[in-house]
């Protein structure tokens, strides 16, 4: 079966799910899902919503996604060693060593994401995923290519895996022409596909499969492979990542956040159009001239301002709607659904800063899954997780990093989205369980009941921090304070060691006097002459 097949065959359990997205993007951003994409005059065809507030939504939920999953200035991941697998022989110097390697490794890495484009094509992503509920990323050596719903179908198989994906794209003939002129038959018709093909370009499938536990792609066109065009990954590392919103058990495509609340969007633009040209026809200012006035309309309509026309001004009326406060109901009802929309999607609480703080990232963090529930989880095994993995296995093969250690000694763990959170939490109930200790025992009792040992570690655990040949062990703060106790006595003994030598002079003249009053007294006295 060929790809062409295939698309054709898979699209049908996507139609749904395409028109919801098309009806969601004409709401918000007309741009991401459009009715014919293949038409060069479909832009023209864009019709802009008489709200603004879909649009803003999903723009600052997106960027609001962005900060969550790929925090500015801060690695969304961190390769750890695992003990488990670790060899025994090896001391801590040698893992302090390890760590500080892994710590180039990662900064390499964030380094290579800040200076490509891969931030752009992810926050386009996620507002096809706020949207349509759906994206397909493409991770290539020269950057990400992001996929609408519109142009790819996937299948899945029981358990929800991604096995097949089909991605449909029209490029130049030109360009074909320039890289595989055998293809181009200039005696056959130059419209393909629908007709809806422009006659100057054409349509080339790639078709990606599971296969023997690693994925194989190939090109086609014309029901033909391309020459060069395939390509393969191993399991763990597959370049083609498959995104959604929200998942719901046996479907095969996700749902968007706009679809949750079309209903919302939906009232909120009927409203709007009225209100629109309720408005302006309320605003219009209409001038009657009496039947048997000497006045002429034609007079009145083309006199210019200051003008001096012949009349009576009684003969000349002004007839204005007025109809302004009948608006009343509708203001209500969009001032309800407004707020309502502002809440889904996170308007309410955009903070202002000039730049973004640690715990700025954990606070959107917080308020994401407050309001999203398991988001993260599903982004971080769907995008988080294959990204980092195949961005670590492309660093590895271009030599920019050294190969990692392989039979699981090196464990890459995500501390982006819901792992950042717990860990945000766990330091949060650490220092509220000190702060209740403090208050109700006093501070003493931190110090008498407390290991800062232990306290040290859990808050270095709970930010992502290794403490190893950081934070100083018992057994160096013992050593410390018995060479601390000993240097102590040597200047205790050098500052007595003055009064002590006074101490010695006077026992030594005192003793030499008594000797010399004993000798006096040991001889004889001297007879007189």
């Amino acid at each position: 079966m060929t790809a062409k097949q295939r698309y054709d065959r898979l699209s049908s359990s996507r139609s749904q799910f395409l028109n919801a997205a098309r009806q969601a993007s004409e709401l918000t951003l007309p741009y991401l899902i459009r009715e014919d994409e293949h038409t060069t005059k479909s832009a023209l065809k864009l019709t802009t919503p008489w709200q603004s507030i879909g649009a803003k939504g999903v723009v600052t939920l997106a960027s609001k996604l962005m900060l969550a999953l790929l925090p500015p200035q801060t690695s969304f991941f961190k390769l750890q060693v695992n003990d488990i697998n670790l060899p025994e022989e090896l001391g801590p110097d040698i893992r302090s060593e390890l760590d500080l390697s892994f710590a180039k490794v990662e900064r390499t890495v964030m380094e290579s994401i800040a200076e490509s484009g891969d931030r752009v094509v992810v926050h386009q992503a996620l507002k096809h995923l706020v949207v349509a509920g759906n994206a397909l990323i493409f991770m290539s050596k020269d950057g990400l290519k992001l996929y609408p719903l519109s142009r790819y179908v996937v299948d899945r198989d029981g358990n929800g895996n991604v096995i097949e994906i089909v991605t449909k794209e029209t490029i130049s003939k030109k360009l074909v022409k320039k890289f595989y002129p055998e293809f181009i038959d200039p005696s056959k018709d130059s419209v393909v596909d629908d007709g809806h093909i422009p006659n100057d370009e054409c349509v080339i499938y790639t078709h990606v499969q599971l296969d023997n536990n690693r994925w194989v792609w190939h090109q086609e066109l014309d029901d033909k492979i391309l020459p060069k065009s395939n390509g393969k990954a191993p399991l763990d590392a597959n370049p083609w990542l498959v995104l959604r919103f929200n998942h719901v058990d046996g479907e095969v495509y996700g749902r968007g956040r706009v679809e949750e609340f079309l209903g919302d969007l939906k009232s909120l633009e009927a409203l709007s159009q009225a209100i629109v040209e309720g408005s302006a026809a309320a605003a219009k200012v209409v001038f009657t001239v009496s039947p048997s006035s000497t006045t002429k309309p034609q007079t009145l309509a083309k006199a210019g301002n200051g003008a001096i026309i012949q009349g009576r001004p009684d003969d000349i009326g002004v007839v204005q709607v007025g109809k302004t406060a009948d608006f009343s109901t509708a203001y209500q009802m969009i001032g309800s659904l407004t707020q309502r929309l502002n809440e889904a999607f996170l308007i309410l609480n955009v903070r202002d800063s000039e730049r973004t703080t640690a715990e700025e990232v954990r606070m959107t963090q917080l308020e994401l899954e407050q309001q999203l529930g398991g988001l993260f989880s599903l982004l971080t095994v769907e995008f988080l997780v294959p990204y980092l993995n195949r961005k670590l296995n492309v660093a590895q093969k271009t030599g920019d990093i050294p190969r990692l250690p392989q039979g699981g000694v090196v464990r890459p763990t995500i501390v982006a989205g819901i792992n950042a959170l717990g860990r945000g939490q766990d330091r949060e109930s650490l220092a509220q369980f000190l702060t209740v200790i403090a208050q109700t025992m006093g501070p003493d009792a931190i110090a008498q009941y407390i290991n800062p040992d232990e306290v040290i570690k859990r808050l270095a655990a709970s930010s992502g921090i290794d403490v190893l040949n950081l934070v100083k062990s018992m057994q160096e703060l013992q050593a410390e304070q018995q060479q601390a106790m000993e240097q102590q006595q040597a200047m205790m003994m050098q500052q007595q060691a003055p009064q002590m030598a006074a101490v010695d002079q006077k026992a030594a003249a005192a003793e030499m006097q008594m000797e010399q009053q004993m000798m006096q007294q040991q001889q004889p006295p001297i007879p007189p002459q």
